[in-house]
């Protein structure tokens, strides 16, 4: 019998908004913005836009920490869309263009902290965070970490499934069996005319489960 999974995005899928930009807005010490636009307008890959960005927080992670868990919100449904996938034998993993610590914070937080992730790596250092992509062998990775973890799942043998947000979620998606998706990426499988779920709740990709079972 063919193993599902569900490959699931982690900012603006999982939570109701950026992680990330809820940090570099609060303590960044300089102009993460015109580093977003680099990378928003293909100058730069993720790789060196988190690294960067992320150069310019030098918070503890204590402090970071706290600012997650009291401001970061899950999306309605994360509850019901786990229960489900473990009654059904639906493998559910985060692979997240994020930072581990914060996605493991709110998950933790909220009551999910078994949830198996992938994200970028963070050390906190005295010259702010050190945030990269690693692969499984440890050889650091600067775009598409997404699409990596995907076609490893499908080596692996798994159907995959995906659910995402945005525009950096397509490369892997298109990998994927079917996808879930929101706001840009929805707008992209709308205007590609291509086979996907929308979804606003986390419910809605329960109901789509559902149906694709």
């Amino acid at each position: 019998m063919t193993r599902i999974l569900l490959q699931c995005d982690f900012d603006g899928t999982l939570t109701e908004e950026d992680v990330s930009f809820l940090i570099l807005d609060r303590f960044a010490e300089g102009d993460w913005k015109s580093i977003l636009k680099d990378y928003q307008e293909g100058r730069i890959p993720v790789g060196q836009f988190n690294y960067r960005a992320f150069k310019l927080v030098k918070q503890n992670r204590a402090t970071l920490e706290k600012l997650v868990r009291k401001e970061a919100r899950l999306r309605p449904g994360v509850r019901e869309l786990l229960d489900y996938c473990r009654a059904k034998g639906i493998e559910f993993r985060v692979v997240s263009n994020g930072l581990d610590f914060y996605v493991q914070t709110l998950l933790g937080h909220n009551g999910f902290g078994q949830v198996e992730i992938a994200a970028s790596r963070t050390l906190f250092t005295p010259n702010g965070l050190d945030a990269r992509y690693y692969d499984i062998d440890n050889h650091e990775l600067v775009d598409e970490f997404k699409a990596y973890h995907t076609r490893r799942f499908l080596n692996q043998g798994y159907r995959v499934l995906y659910a995402g947000n945005g525009v950096s979620d397509v490369p892997a998606s298109r990998l994927a069996e079917h996808t879930f998706a929101t706001d840009s990426l929805l707008d992209y499988y709308r205007r590609e005319k291509l086979a996907h779920t929308p979804f606003s709740d986390l419910r809605d990709i329960v109901e789509g489960l559902e149906k694709l079972n």
